[in-house]
């Protein structure tokens, strides 16, 4: 399931290999400390950033995209989460940033044949969010979600699931099924990336039989084979779960923030989407950054992931727009 970039810069998706990066190595900056997510598969290296002062302060965890992401999201030469997390630490937040499981133990899950969404995303999100309200100098009140792609997109189940967060940051957040936002990225960027007709055209058949496959696939039944490289059980934990519709129904402020120069998670299809499903409700807000790419930088002129490549970071008003909408929300009681 191509639906994300790995470290190398091309369309990939759930990649259970191994990684150089890690946070466990990162050098720590000021006011950061190592802590663990616990998983079944044993701990997560993360990295809880505070700012100056005495607290108690907001904590944000930072949810990744798909792939062994680490704690840093590094794509390239570009880290875009400890980008927003020292921006937030420097406006008075601080943030949890951790490497994902299928970076930390990917031989493990490389084995595993029924490994999930939750598996890869929902279940350790949800453990960091209790392990940073937990943590000294913290509001165990103000406790938020900032999902980044595949993260943003699993944001709602996490807050339907931990129904104390005080918000949910949804960043380039597909408001499709990840198999459409998949054909769309091999119409378009395929294409860009100089695929022939007969590869898109091999491309979009390979992804209408996979969703043919899930339409007929038993509930319940033990699902064998994997499409992509990515077990079938994995596909079959997405089937059912409606982003927008899980959205709608949750109690909790939202802010949703889309680069309008991103070419994998469209802001005239998914964008678009969101602002007519959540239009007029108080607690939602929106921002669309015209120029900037799905990493929330500056956007090359490629179309393609070698543009993130070049070396950048989060653009500014990304940050503040995020920290001013963080300090603006109330404790979650």
């Amino acid at each position: 399931m191509r639906v994300a970039c790995n470290g190398e810069g091309e369309v990939s998706g759930l990649r259970f290999l191994p990684m150089p990066s890690s946070v466990s190595t990162e050098a720590l900056g000021t006011g950061e400390r190592r802590l663990a997510v616990s998983t079944p598969l044993g701990p997560l290296p993360g990295i809880l950033t505070l700012p100056a002062g005495e607290g108690p302060f907001p904590v944000v965890v930072l949810v990744a995209g798909s792939g062994p992401h680490d704690g840093d999201e590094t794509i390239g030469p570009n880290k875009p989460f400890r980008d927003i997390a020292q921006g937030l630490a420097a406006a008075g937040i601080a943030s949890l940033r951790y490497d994902k499981r299928s970076l930390t133990y990917a031989t493990r899950m490389a084995a595993t044949t029924d490994v999930t969404i939750d598996d890869e995303v929902t279940d350790d999100a949800l453990t960091a969010t209790r392990l940073a309200g937990s943590q000294p100098g913290i509001d165990p009140h103000r406790v938020f979600v900032l999902g980044h792609s595949l993260g943003a997109y699993m944001a709602p189940r996490i807050g339907q699931r931990n129904p104390g967060l005080a918000g949910l940051v949804l960043l380039a957040a597909p408001a499709r099924s990840l198999l459409d936002v998949q054909a769309q990225q091999v119409r378009e960027v395929g294409k860009r990336r100089g695929m022939s007709d007969e590869q898109v055209a091999h491309g979009l058949k390979a992804i209408a039989d996979e969703k043919q496959w899930l339409a007929e696939a038993g509930v319940g039944k033990h699902p064998t084979g994997s499409f992509e490289g990515v077990p079938q059980s994995y596909q079959l934990s997405l089937r059912d779960y409606d982003v927008v519709a899980v959205a709608k129904g949750l109690h909790v402020p939202l802010l949703l923030l889309q680069g309008g120069s991103d070419f994998q998670v469209s802001p005239q299809q998914d964008f678009a989407r969101w602002q007519s499903a959540l239009a007029g409700r108080p607690q939602v807000t929106f921002h669309r950054y015209d120029g900037l790419s799905h990493l929330f930088m500056p956007a090359g002129s490629s179309g393609t992931p070698a543009d993130y490549q070049a070396p950048a970071h989060v653009d500014d008003q990304v940050i503040r727009d995020i920290s001013n909408w963080v300090k603006a929300q109330p404790p979650r009681r």
